[in-house]
């Protein structure tokens, strides 16, 4: 089921922010994400705020999205003002956008363009599924200006598909990085999962070989997560399948290190590898930075010099609230100076550049040398870099730095 929004303060009608959140725009990279809440199938594991045809109801629809997020977008570009920089990077994420048509998100682009405008060399990218593109439609994307693509392949092997509920050929993979890369699409990414109940090392094995072969610009690689309310916590519980074993989940991010690095991808974050800087995923780096960015459609956060914000969850809502010229926040909280610096320290020291030593308190440096004796991460130039093994301890490195 979609995830519960956390509560918050009001959040104005009319969209607004404080003075203080926006006194620093320009400051700071700003981002734009579109969150597309449609799914053909809802996968067992998945807890997003995303829908299918039969849980949407009334009230929502996907031939009128793209006019919605439009009218949420005219609406960031009210409430910034001209002290907004262009956009530098636009991601639109779901769900799976590309069950719109292109011809909608090609609309959403432009009016980004049109309303905030887009940096020279701005990243924007959509996700995809193998089976949600065509030859016709990546072209139409990649003549719309999107730069970058990435498909949730998730696994090559069929029966690790099943248990995922996932419903695409693995053979369409390299078909569709084919013709992403013929339809003039820059760059290609990839999305793995490991650890799917049932998975062999060797079942790991033939994806990561399966993915490399088709020679993406960047692999996202993610251990799989049993999140309450999900089909697949329900057949945990019931015993139905095992619960994935951290041991396991262990060595098949190290199998994936070694093969993703003898490949030329180089970790830039624990769970991300790219053949270049270049080839880094700007828009998720911007996250990680703490920059700004704003988060248009139901359910979708938004972040601005401090303060934090989010949607109305379901898309009739969402769309509700933009028939009514209001603004479809639901909530949002101001992010003092500790919790920002918390923050940074638990997004930032999963970085290959590290964690700068001056977003830690006294306590949190008093734990360096331990960490670094004990092999979980290195100094360089005043940064805390994780090791190879510090890498599959992070929670752990977080904690004693956050938490002595």
């Amino acid at each position: 089921m979609p995830s519960t929004l956390p509560e918050g303060d009001a959040a104005p009608a009319d969209g607004s922010l404080p003075e203080h959140a926006l006194a620093g725009l320009g400051e700071r990279p700003l981002g734009l994400y579109v969150h597309v809440p449609f799914c053909r199938v809802r996968c067992g594991y998945c807890d997003f705020n995303t829908y299918t045809a039969e849980e949407l109801g009334s009230g929502a629809s996907r031939a009128t999205y793209a006019d919605q997020a439009v009218a949420e977008v005219r609406l960031a570009a009210r409430v910034l003002g001209d002290r907004a920089p262009q956009v530098a990077t636009v991601f639109l994420g779901g769900g799976t956008p590309t069950l719109l048509p292109a011809e909608d998100l090609a609309r959403v682009l432009q009016a980004v363009r049109d309303e905030l405008g887009l940096a020279p060399g701005a990243e924007v990218t959509t996700e995809a599924n193998p089976d949600s593109v065509t030859p016709k439609s990546l072209t139409q994307l990649a003549e719309a200006g999107f730069t970058r693509v990435s498909f949730g392949m998730q696994s090559a092997v069929p029966r690790v598909l099943a248990v995922l509920d996932r419903t695409h050929d693995p053979d369409r993979v390299s078909l569709v990085v084919e013709q992403a890369r013929a339809a003039g699409i820059a760059q290609v990414s990839l999305d793995l999962i490991y650890g799917t109940p049932g998975e062999t090392g060797a079942d790991w094995q033939a994806s990561l070989d399966a993915a490399l072969a088709s020679r993406p610009d960047h692999v996202s690689a993610y251990s799989l997560i049993v999140e309450d309310g999900t089909a697949l916590a329900r057949q945990v519980r019931s015993g139905v399948l095992p619960m994935p074993d951290e041991d396991d989940l262990a060595d098949k991010y190290l199998q994936a290190d070694d093969a993703l690095g003898a490949a030329g991808l180089a970790w830039y974050e624990v769970s991300n590898w790219a053949t270049g800087p270049d080839a880094r995923c700007e828009h998720n780096r911007l996250y990680w930075t703490g920059a700004d960015w704003w988060g248009v459609g139901p359910g979708a956060h938004s972040h601005v010099g401090g303060v934090r914000w989010w949607n109305v969850k379901h898309p009739a809502a969402y769309a509700a609230r933009l028939a009514e010229a209001v603004s479809p926040a639901h909530a949002r909280e101001a992010l003092d100076a500790e919790t920002r610096r918390v923050e940074q320290v638990l997004l930032e020291v999963r970085l290959a550049e590290g964690l700068s030593l001056d977003r830690l308190d006294a306590s949190g440096r008093d734990q360096v040398a331990g960490i670094v004796g004990d092999g979980l991460a290195e100094l360089r130039e005043e940064s805390l870099v994780l090791t190879r093994r510090g890498r599959l301890l992070a929670d752990l490195v977080v904690r004693r730095l956050l938490d002595p």
